[in-house]
């Protein structure tokens, strides 16, 4: 029963492992979807356009209300005096004078009654003039609710419109990002294709030079072939078994490629489903008509880069516009010779004989007007608007340089399809060959170096073939990035 189980979870472990290596099969729309989705730096980028909305936030609550609340209990361990004439309170302090009440009074039994009387006291040696007093008492505390509203503030209009600029050129940053991902997964996509193409040919090769290989030894041992003949035609199969290992790791390489530009698990077999016969090319791309600037999210990206140093300039001119902000402030202080009495609050109007704690509040309006500031706001000025024209000039200078993307891409594209053609036809042209040395080799009427030279040929004509359709499709995707329609959502 033991023994059962077991088989039955190292079944359930081998399916599951064959279902988790299952290849994932994409086509190149699909590839570059994907990538869309889980490459690591883009979703980067995309968290960077998050935190600009963020931005518009925080820059839209500079002017919603502010409200705080603070409490404060503290020590003055050093009390503040101050100087005061007492001359100024009407002059020395009067003391009680002493009286006597005699024992005949009490004896009398009647009413007795004082008269008190006050003198001045003559100043003693040291005393007189200024004196030292401090009306704070040893413990203090605070409680305070305060709030303020921004009124008016040209600055911070416009920058609420410069933050919704900043988004959207964060947005358009992203789609820059997303056009890069999908060129250069195009571009591994096409070259794990082409070098796809290019493995089954190698083995189509190593097959049929294998093939003939054993031929021609049937034919040495029947004395018809030399020696020589199939030691050529062994170095071409070693040859050919090296090209194809060498041929194997690139393949590997231009897979991993692929799948680091999609963002994709190393360890994730991957299926590609497109052929490279269902590649076409546009051919009106070669010489586009009716192009427009506006295509290009370089040209749209600038545009927003004009709009943010517009209102930079209008942000910096808004500098001399005054500010106006509503305040108000509404708490308690309270006073004590010790912490326990600043801590025992006594407030309100039914602690009037005993009261620690006393209510304050004020509301108010500022107005800030601003009058010179050392010429700071006029350089700032002069500097947005001389960056300003730079940012226009940049114009000038991105058409021309996408204009010169334009005509370098479509001319790539032509002489890549004029090779391709070319090299299309030669490969044609060394099968021929190569099949006919070879039945003339059979038929005893050619040479075996003929058809070692024909093989070599044979394969150096696939090679230039496979280059060149690699070149054609690279060319193909500069051309639809220079156009503006690699990535269309």
């Amino acid at each position: 029963m033991k023994k059962i189980l077991n088989l039955f979870i190292a079944l359930l472990t081998l399916l599951g492992t064959a279902r988790a290596q299952e290849p994932l099969r994409l086509s190149l729309q699909e590839s570059v979807t994907y990538a869309l989705q889980h490459r690591p730096s883009l979703q980067a980028t995309r968290n960077q356009q998050r935190i600009a909305e963020a931005q518009v936030g925080e820059i839209r609550a500079m002017g919603l209300p502010q409200i705080n609340a603070a409490v404060e209990v503290g020590n003055n361990f050093i009390l503040q005096k101050t100087l005061i004439d007492p001359g100024s309170f009407g002059g020395p302090p009067s003391e009680l004078d002493p009286f006597v009440i005699t024992p005949e009074q009490l004896a009398s039994g009647q009413p007795i009654t004082l008269a008190p009387t006050y003198s001045t006291p003559e100043p003693q040696p040291g005393e007189g003039g200024l004196q030292a007093i401090t009306f704070v008492q040893p413990y203090t505390g605070n409680a305070a609710i305060t709030g303020s509203q921004l009124l008016f503030d040209g600055s911070y209009l416009i920058g609420l419109k410069a933050a919704k600029t900043y988004t959207e050129l964060s947005r358009k940053t992203t789609g820059q990002s997303e056009i890069e991902v999908a060129e250069q997964v195009s571009k591994a996509y096409y070259s794990v294709l082409v070098n796809s193409e290019r493995m089954e040919l190698l083995n189509q090769n190593l097959v049929r030079l294998d093939t003939l290989l054993y031929q021609t030894g049937v034919m040495f041992e029947n004395g018809v072939a030399e020696k020589l003949d199939v030691d050529r035609l062994r170095v071409q199969l070693n040859n050919l078994q090296v090209e194809r290992q060498k041929a194997q790791r690139l393949m590997q390489l231009s897979e991993s490629l692929l799948k680091f530009q999609m963002g994709l698990d190393q360890n994730q077999p991957l299926l590609l489903t497109d052929e490279l016969a269902e590649i076409e090319v546009d051919m009106n791309k070669v010489n586009p008509q009716g192009f427009s600037y506006s295509n290009r999210i370089e040209f749209s990206l600038l545009e927003t880069q004009r709009d943010l140093a517009e209102l930079d300039l209008r942000n910096k001119k808004s500098g001399y516009l005054p500010k106006l902000y509503l305040n108000a402030r509404y708490g308690y202080s309270g006073v004590g010779s010790s912490l326990s009495d600043v801590l025992e609050v006594h407030a309100g109007s039914s602690n009037t004989t005993n009261r620690n704690w006393f209510d304050f509040g004020y509301v108010g309006a500022q107005l800030q007007v601003p009058i010179f500031d050392g010429l700071r706001k006029h350089y700032q000025v002069q500097q947005a608007k001389i960056a300003l024209e730079n940012t226009k000039l940049g114009f000038e200078t991105l058409r021309q340089r996408i204009d010169l993307e334009l005509a370098q891409a479509s001319t790539e594209l032509t002489n890549a399809l004029d090779v391709l053609a070319s090299q299309k036809d030669n490969l044609a042209l060394a099968g021929e060959i190569a099949r006919v040395a070879k039945i003339k080799f059979q038929e005893g009427v050619g040479t075996n170096l003929e058809v070692v030279s024909a093989e070599t040929d044979l394969r150096e004509a696939q090679t230039n073939y496979y280059a060149a359709m690699y070149d054609a499709l690279i060319a193909k995707v500069n051309l639809d990035k220079a156009t503006g329609t690699l990535l269309t959502k």
